[in-house]
This record gives structure tokens, sequence and C-alpha cells, in this order.
């Protein structure tokens, strides 16, 4: 049988910019390709970029060099390659904590219920809204019955957004199954601006500012 091969952008250990972690440090694993072109992307070189052909177990190997840190799978988009489930399964087997970062349009019900998934709903003013994969919101909802610790995020680029986004989260009753994270374009919506909605509508959701580009606001990849 041919050896699993992953078409890797970049790899790199810096501190989890996003999602309940943030703060910690993380090792991160940017798959190439992405079946989506979000208005506002920040790593459009994920689908520019050819990216490398990496063996599952050279990846393995390079994450064991950082014993006990946290790793995320992310994009582009991770689940568009096969070859990530049998890496997933591997990095779970030798007890690292693991978190999927994924653009929601694709279903998430293979992921191992071990590993976390960070849902990104994407909203009308990304210009892929009608790319969601709904079927996503049952299957968030039987893995935080089995004890899951997925999350769900939101990327707001206006007040429109917003609301969008509010109606979902209502509609699904989103907060009582895990975290909800509104995170604001910051060139389109303020972080005050998106706080002052948030406090207005009494919106039980977690504001979400991305650490690293505070941290190193000269650096576009690496971090």
């Amino acid at each position: 049988m041919a050896e699993p091969l992953l078409n890797v952008v970049e790899r790199f250990y810096s501190i989890q910019g996003e999602s309940t972690r943030a703060g910690l440090p993380c090792l991160f694993i940017r798959l190439a390709g992405c079946n989506l072109r979000c208005s506002f992307c920040d790593s459009s070189y994920t689908w520019d970029e050819p990216g490398k052909k990496k063996p599952v177990r050279e990846i393995v190997a390079w994450s064991d060099g950082f014993p006990g840190v946290m790793i995320e799978l992310t994009g582009g988009e991770p689940l568009l390659q096969e070859e990530i489930y049998p890496l997933l399964e591997t990095l779970l087997q030798r007890g690292r904590t693991v978190l999927v970062e994924t653009n929601g349009s694709l279903p998430i019900h293979r992921v191992p219920k071990a590993a976390a998934v960070i849902l990104d709903i994407k909203c009308p003013g990304s210009g892929m809204d009608s790319k969601n994969d709904w079927t996503n919101m049952d299957t968030l909802s039987a893995r935080a019955a089995s004890g899951s610790r997925d999350e769900v995020k939101f990327v707001l680029s206006s007040e429109k957004d917003f609301h969008w986004a509010r109606g979902i989260v209502e509609q699904y009753g989103l907060h009582t199954t895990v975290p909800v994270l509104f995170s604001p374009v910051a060139a389109s919506l303020a972080p005050q601006e998106l706080a002052t909605l948030i406090l207005t509508h009494h919106l039980p959701v977690r504001l979400q500012l991305q650490l690293h580009k505070i941290l190193w606001p000269e650096l576009d990849r690496g971090v």
C-alpha cells in the first residue's frame, strides 16, 4: 500500500491566536488547497502555491520534536485531503491534543471525536455563505453529546453579518451546544463596534481577536 502523503504549505510552532485555546503554544500544519474564495481571505497562499507532498510519518516525526504541544490542522481547507484521516488517527494514538479548523463547507462526521473541530460558518460578507454545509449542525450536537470539545466561529465584516450570525446562533441554539466565537474583519468592522453589538443584544458568544496578528503584525504567515 502506498504511503499516505499530504500536500503541506507550511508548518510552524507558534502561539494559538484564535479559539478558546488562544494563548497556548501550538504546532500548526497548514495544508494546501481550498474550495472557497472568501472576500477577506488572509491565507490565499494556500491555494496560490502548490505546497509540498509530505509523508504522514514525516509530519508525525516533526510533531514528536515538540512533545505535549497542541497541534492544529488548518488550511486552506484541510478536509479536502483524504490523507488527513490517517494523520489524525496517528496523532491521537500518540496522545496528542488535536484541533481541526475547517471552513464549514464539508461534512465533519468523519473527524474523530477525540479531535476538536473549529467550524467556521461563512457569513454573507464572505461571499461564500451559500457553501455552508448545514448538516454539520446535527453532527456538532451529536459530537457534543459524546464529549467532543468542538467550537464554532463566525468571521464578521459588517453589522449585517452580525445580525445574520446572531440568527444562526439562535436558530440552532449553538451557544447551548458549543462555544461560539465572533471574530471581526478589522478592516471593515471595528472590534469595539462588534463588542458593542454583542453587549447590546445580550448574545452569549465570545469576542475573538486574532492574537497572533496583535503579537506579530508585520508577519503574514508562519505565526
